[in-house]
């Protein structure tokens, strides 16, 4: 199967699925999610895979989450199939029989690195960054950051990450505990495929075991992740959102304290 949005590459032992759009470090919108999940439960079906490994194209970004230029004409409906889509490729990481390794090969912000978090492994090149961006751009990152991350960092930590907007080294990230591994940009496909060869040489049945009973954090969260759904749907396309948009697009500062005004004197009257 042939994938517009992203690269579909069998390789030794696992498949590699690589994020295709190095034009715009890799941002998602909901169509290359819709692809890139697709790719994920194609890969999952092959039991001669060991892993899943998911990276992004060219040298600058794993992924930089969504495509911001989409959220400045955001709708509820948009908003539906775009968060509707990015549970169902979260939720393919974790439901894949083999565990899914992220090979962050760059910038990894906001969906992006909620991808790294929903991922079994993560494995870095010292070159790459991480971080959330929600509550700069008008966003919140419900999918991960808010919730699983804290078994990661610790809960004050991820709430750092996630209300902060902050870029973390990989380095950083790695004594977090956020990353498995670190390694020379050059090797990073090279570590990638030894964690590969030693998984398969894992009892896959018993590989598989590990990941379904890990996943019980994963399990909890799945009503939130639906309420938070809700609630992002009904914010999809309003003034927050383009504002925070808009603002990065523009290359400028968002003008959040506008809100804060609105907020305040809604509450005098």
């Amino acid at each position: 199967m042939k994938f517009e949005h992203v690269l579909y590459e069998k390789g030794d032992k696992c498949t590699w699925i690589t994020i295709n759009h190095p034009e715009r470090l890799n941002s998602f919108d909901a169509e290359t999610i819709l692809d890139l999940t697709n790719a994920i439960e194609m890969a999952a079906l092959d039991r001669l895979n060991a892993a899943i490994v998911i990276t992004g194209a060219g040298d600058k970004a794993f992924c930089a989450g969504g495509f911001l230029k989409d959220l400045t004409d955001m709708n509820p409906e948009r908003g539906r199939f775009l968060f509707g889509q990015t549970i169902r490729c979260t939720d393919a990481m974790r439901r894949a029989p083999m565990p899914v390794i992220a090979a962050v090969n760059g910038w990894a912000m906001g969906g992006g690195n909620e991808l790294v978090i929903a991922a079994d492994f993560a494995i870095a090149s010292e070159h790459a960054k991480l971080g959330q961006t929600g509550p700069k751009v008008g966003s919140a990152p419900v999918f991960g950051a808010t919730n699983l991350m804290a078994l990661n960092c610790g809960e004050k930590r991820a709430k750092e990450i996630s209300m902060m907007c902050k870029q973390y080294t990989a380095q950083e990230c790695y004594e977090l505990g956020w990353i498995n591994r670190v390694v020379p940009h050059d090797q990073l496909r090279t570590e990638v495929q030894h964690w590969v060869d030693e998984l398969s040489e894992r009892a896959p049945s018993y590989i598989e075991l590990c990941k379904v009973t890990s996943n019980v954090w994963w399990d909890m969260l799945s009503p939130m992740y639906q309420h938070a759904q809700q609630t992002l749907i009904r914010l999809a396309g309003g003034p927050e959102m383009r504002e925070g948009a808009t603002a990065f697009v523009e290359k400028r500062k968002p003008n959040f304290h506008q809100f804060r005004e609105a907020l305040a004197a809604m509450k005098r009257n």
